[in-house]
């Protein structure tokens, strides 16, 4: 529309100015505001601004506060492993995985689709039960069978996972208090070695990833061999007086978690539910070295290597050398083959091989005293953690090559028990100064006449030497499956092995630890095996009648 000025000329509607489509977002999105200058005092706008920075700072306080209070009351009052700086994904992950949710290092959150019934696999890497209805079922079954109580494993791993002395029974106190609602005793082993899992589901348990990592800048705190090469599945013993954990020795570490667990567990010693501690001394909770590890490619029957090549333990090689005067016997045998050698194959454990040699018996001495030592350090502390209450500990079943002259498995893994040497009397010598329960390992019972030949095995005579051994030094024995094997005739001879028939002296085991197939419930193909064999462990039946 045009418009008429007062002299009479038209002009134009003043053009308006257009503007780019997105502007004024643009200009909205940048706009600063401005303070004018004539309705407020940059001096008094400057002390508000300071005054809201403190008001915030006090609600931040009081928000800390509050949170610190409610995380602390969650640690002590509801047992949540909450880390330090705990924030509230680490609350919501806790409470996810009480309720029995499974919940990943990435936040993903899922129920478990098959919970294993598995005792020692019921506790998780928070020391928290998982599926206690799973858990009761199968208690109760392994009730209805009689036994008499039920074994259950302690994994440093899980115990002092979130660091030096910070220790969770938790998960334990809970799975402790069901067994004890069900009247059965209990036995706990205090397990310082990792869990590798299992076919059924187990999950892995490593050591303690505190552990872990200094093993990273220290790797010889593990048993080496002479290749270099580190196992991780439990320390070297070469560190028992070494203090290179955190300021700790390996003796220091293992008594504080027995201190620790013995505290924890004050009432239910009082109250006779716990009935005995086992502490374990080596991998598989075995007094053994790690000679024979499937990890480091051990295939049966391999007669194993040495395990003694972290400097700690060279250390000592050599100063006991030297105190003997020959200080070039400083180190392992360069002839003892590898892993999954035969003894003719080796010039070391051969018919008339080094092993027999001046050089071979200072070794081995020195290698099976190592593993006494250990034994006889770890089981003084024990006792005095423990007192009066039963300790239990394993001796593995090395049985190949036992018809050999060198016994070549059985030096490997720490027993000086060639043809023309006893390598187990000095160590019962100790076992019996600390009145301990030796458990035996019956393995390799499943095993064939036949099946024994190409090794030169022989289980049933290595069970004949320990057991007598132990019982002429007046120990009290007790034995474990460990195959999952359910076969009748291997029952039997489990019966005759723990109630040797013909025995003038009566001899027995004090009680026998049955590894079941798992998980117990879906397995019931040996239920009519098992509840004879225990018939027979209780003097209802005899073990021939099976």
């Amino acid at each position: 529309m045009n418009t008429t000025n007062h002299d009479g000329s038209h002009s134009q509607p003043p053009q308006q100015q257009r503007r780019p489509r997105g502007f004024a977002a643009a200009a909205i999105s940048n706009t600063t505001v401005t303070t004018p200058t004539t309705t407020t005092n940059p001096r008094t706008t400057r002390k508000e601004r300071e005054k809201e920075k403190e008001r915030t700072k006090l609600r931040e306080r009081h928000r800390r506060a509050i949170t610190s209070r409610m995380l602390a009351g969650l640690r002590q009052y509801g047992n949540f492993p909450l880390p330090a700086r705990a924030d509230m994904n680490d609350v919501l992950a806790a409470l996810a995985r009480d309720a029995g949710w499974i919940v990943e290092a990435d936040g993903t959150t899922f129920r478990q689709s098959q919970p294993s019934s598995k005792l020692t696999g019921s506790i998780n890497k928070f020391c928290q039960l998982i599926d206690r209805e799973a858990v009761r079922k199968e208690l109760r079954l392994l009730k209805s069978l009689h036994v008499d109580g039920v074994f259950v494993d302690c994994w440093w791993g899980i115990v002092e996972s979130q660091g030096p002395q910070r220790y969770c029974w938790s998960g334990y106190r809970e799975l402790f208090n069901i067994i004890n609602e069900l009247e059965l005793k209990l036995q706990v082993g205090l397990a310082f070695h990792e869990y590798g899992g299992n076919a059924s589901g187990g999950i892995p348990i490593p050591l303690p990833q505190w552990v872990l990592d200094i093993g990273k800048e220290n790797n010889d705190i593990f048993f080496t061999d002479r290749e270099g090469r580190r196992n991780t599945e439990c320390l070297s013993w070469g560190i028992d007086k070494e203090r290179v954990l955190k300021g700790r020795t390996g003796v220091e570490v293992y008594y504080d978690v027995m201190r620790s667990f013995r505290t924890e567990f004050d009432d239910m010693f009082i109250e006779g539910l716990i009935t005995g501690v086992e502490i374990g001394l080596g991998p598989s909770g075995e007094l053994k070295y790690p000679s024979f590890s499937e990890k480091t490619g051990w295939i049966y029957p391999g007669i194993g290597e040495f395990q003694c090549y972290d400097k700690y333990m060279q250390q000592n090689l050599h100063k006991t050398s030297n105190l003997r005067g020959y200080s070039f016997w400083a180190q392992g045998p360069e002839n003892a083959g590898n892993y999954n050698s035969r003894p003719h194959e080796t010039g070391f454990f051969c018919e008339q091989g080094d092993y027999d040699s001046y050089y071979g018996r200072f070794f081995l001495n020195w290698y099976a005293r190592f593993l006494i030592d250990h034994a006889d350090v770890i089981l003084s502390l024990a006792t005095l953690a423990f007192e009066e209450i039963p300790i239990v500990v394993k001796i593995p079943s090395v049985y190949w090559w036992y018809k050999s002259t060198s016994h070549a498995a059985e030096l490997t893994a720490g027993y000086y028990n060639s043809a023309n040497q006893d390598g187990y009397s000095a160590l019962f010598e100790i076992l019996k100064k600390y009145s301990v329960i030796v458990k035996f390992i019956c393995e390799g019972l499943h095993l064939s006449s036949d099946g024994n030949h190409d090794a030169l095995a022989d289980p049933k005579g290595l069970t004949w030497q320990v057991l007598n051994s132990a019982w002429d030094k007046g120990l009290t024995l007790a034995g474990q499956n460990a195959l999952i094997y359910y076969d009748k005739e291997v029952f039997m001879r489990l019966a005759e092995t723990a109630k040797p028939i013909n025995d003038p002296d009566h001899h027995h085991f004090a009680f026998f630890t049955f590894q079941p197939p798992l998980p117990l419930v879906e397995n019931t193909s040996c239920f009519s095996e098992l509840n004879h064999f225990i018939g027979c462990m209780h003097g209802e039946k005899a073990g021939t009648e099976m």
